[in-house]
């Protein structure tokens, strides 16, 4: 019960997160991207304080020798870089350029009621959904 409840608090926090520094925002969001026109390097110190909280708790939590709410840490092994990876990367990457959200900010946008998120989120869904059902069988 207190991994589903310290799950959901990390959610609202997150999601805080995103509203409060306007990730949820897909005008703010196309405006850093468009470098050469209305530029909006704001994100950048998002992104920047995201990177050293990330920093500093991987540090701190992978002291410990299992997680608190787990039996092990689920930590990716694999390193390499294949066509899946960078496919998957390019569609992600022309998503957000095309509709300013990716998909934590699109869970805000939507119970935001944000402009646009309703053309976004069902092409989200299609897209998780079409990505099992096209993955390569092992």
């Amino acid at each position: 019960m207190m991994k589903i409840v310290f799950g959901l608090l990390s959610g609202l926090l997150f999601g805080f997160g995103l509203v409060v520094s306007g990730m949820s925002n897909p005008a703010k969001v196309l405006n850093f991207l468009d470098v050469f026109g209305t530029f909006d390097p704001s994100l950048i110190f998002v992104m920047g304080g995201a990177i050293i909280v990330v920093f500093i708790g991987y540090k701190l939590v992978l002291k410990r020798n299992t997680p608190i709410f787990n039996d092990a840490f689920q930590i990716p092994t694999r390193k390499d870089i294949d066509k899946r990876l960078l496919l998957g990367a390019g569609l992600f990457g022309i998503g957000w350029g095309i509709g300013g959200f990716c998909p934590g900010p699109a869970v805000t946008a939507l119970l935001m009621g944000s402009e646009g998120i309703l053309y976004f989120f069902p092409s989200l869904l299609i897209g998780l959904w079409a990505s099992r059902v096209l993955k390569p069988k092992n």
